[in-house]
């Protein structure tokens, strides 16, 4: 997500979280700034995975939407592991 300035970071993760959000059936009212949030973790953690887990990506290359959105939605999964274990 380099190049895209801090606007276009908190649109893309509001896009992103928000796909996400509905694709896992996420219904908590956490409002806009945790939905850019998970958007935003989700897009780092794609880049991340892709580059250093499955060496999709070259060092500095951006995840796609659809890889960004998978990534939110792993988080999310994640999270839910963690909280059901409380």
């Amino acid at each position: 997500m380099a190049g895209h300035g801090i606007i276009g970071w908190l649109i893309i993760g509001l896009i992103v979280g928000a796909i996400a959000k509905l694709i896992t059936g996420e219904r908590d009212a956490q409002g806009c700034l945790v939905t850019i949030a998970i958007g935003i973790a989700g897009s780092l953690f794609a880049g991340w995975a892709g580059s250093h887990l499955f060496h999709w990506y070259r060092d500095g290359s951006n995840p796609g939407w659809i890889a960004s959105i998978l990534g939110a939605v792993a988080l999310i999964a994640i999270f839910r592991l963690v909280a059901d274990r409380r």
